[in-house]
């Protein structure tokens, strides 16, 4: 039992760095590394937390909004160390709102737990491919009229949401 939740931790933060990219909230991006965590996302390579410092506002001025959704996750723990392998899908809506960047690739993870919590200690961000394309963007159409609407922190619907006990 202790693997699952051993396993449950790990996803979280896991899943916990997508929403922070997605929603562009700079100090639960922090919170996923420690202060002496590295990143390789190619064009970056270094400290963790000075990437997520540059990286918030890198999406927030390229794009309105960003969707990274993770799978096929597999984790093998030792001890207090683990390594995780996540397919990552992500879409890109470009400021324009009339294209968008997908990108398709994997997260290469050693997470350490220290003090009982988990944390991404390295990251490597590996493409297996990217594309540009045009769409027609209808999330102001009719169909979704009555919707909330995605938006990034602390605008975004999730944030009053989590407030709400």
């Amino acid at each position: 039992m202790t693997d699952i939740k051993e396993r449950m931790a790990i996803q979280d933060v896991l899943y916990l760095h997508s929403r922070a990219l997605d929603r562009l909230d700079e100090p639960l991006l922090k919170a996923c590394y420690r202060e002496d965590s590295t990143v390789d996302y190619g064009t970056f390579k270094g400290p963790a937390q000075q990437f997520a410092g540059l990286v918030i506002p890198a999406l927030r001025e390229q794009y309105a909004l960003t969707r990274h959704v993770l799978s096929n996750t597999l984790v093998q723990i030792d001890g207090t160390t683990a390594r995780s392998e996540s397919l990552v899908d992500a879409a890109h809506l470009l400021r324009s709102e009339t294209e968008e960047m997908l990108f398709a690739g994997r997260y290469l993870d050693v997470l350490e737990q220290r003090q009982g919590e988990w944390k991404i200690q390295h990251r490597q961000v590996v493409v297996d491919w990217c594309q540009h394309r045009a769409l027609s963007n209808e999330r102001e159409g009719d169909s979704f009229a009555g919707m909330a609407r995605g938006s990034h922190a602390p605008q975004d619907p999730l944030y009053a949401f989590l407030q709400t006990t």
